[in-house]
């Protein structure tokens, strides 16, 4: 499959409009990314989850984080329930390929061969605008 940006349905479309910023939209509506090292996410150190942005389906988790100095956040693995479906991507003169939530279809980013051997070898690049950081509570109280 290759990857392009959804159709908006103008209701939906009207409601994403009314819930993003719109760097926020830009990225998961029209297939977009945020600039290197400008994302929330990125240094994030905290435990917790990775959601959808768009639907809050859980995408990743903090285990399956690590630095990679992409610029973006990156995961060596998706979350069990994730269901990240990937596209081919020949924009902007590269080949590569798209990730996008199982659930909603909001584009999240790239994923790339060049991660972790030790955990089967890809990178997922995320952008920080696609996801909700949950953090995980702390159970030493």
């Amino acid at each position: 499959m290759t990857a392009s940006t959804p159709r908006p349905n103008s209701e939906r479309d009207a409601e994403w409009r009314s819930r993003l910023t719109a760097l926020q939209y830009h990225v998961t509506r029209e297939a977009g990314t945020e600039m290197p090292n400008t994302g929330i996410y990125n240094m994030e150190e905290r435990d917790g989850c990775y959601n959808c942005l768009c639907c809050g389906h859980i995408l990743f988790t903090s285990e399956m984080k690590y630095q990679s100095g992409c610029g973006w956040p990156a995961f060596h693995t998706e979350h069990p329930d994730a269901g990240i479906s990937r596209l081919e991507d020949k924009t902007h003169g590269m080949a590569r390929v798209e990730v996008r939530c199982g659930s909603c279809d909001a584009h999240l980013g790239h994923v790339f061969r060049d991660g972790p051997s030790e955990f089967g070898g890809d990178r997922y690049c995320i952008n920080s605008a696609s996801v909700d950081f949950i953090q995980e509570a702390n159970h030493d109280d």
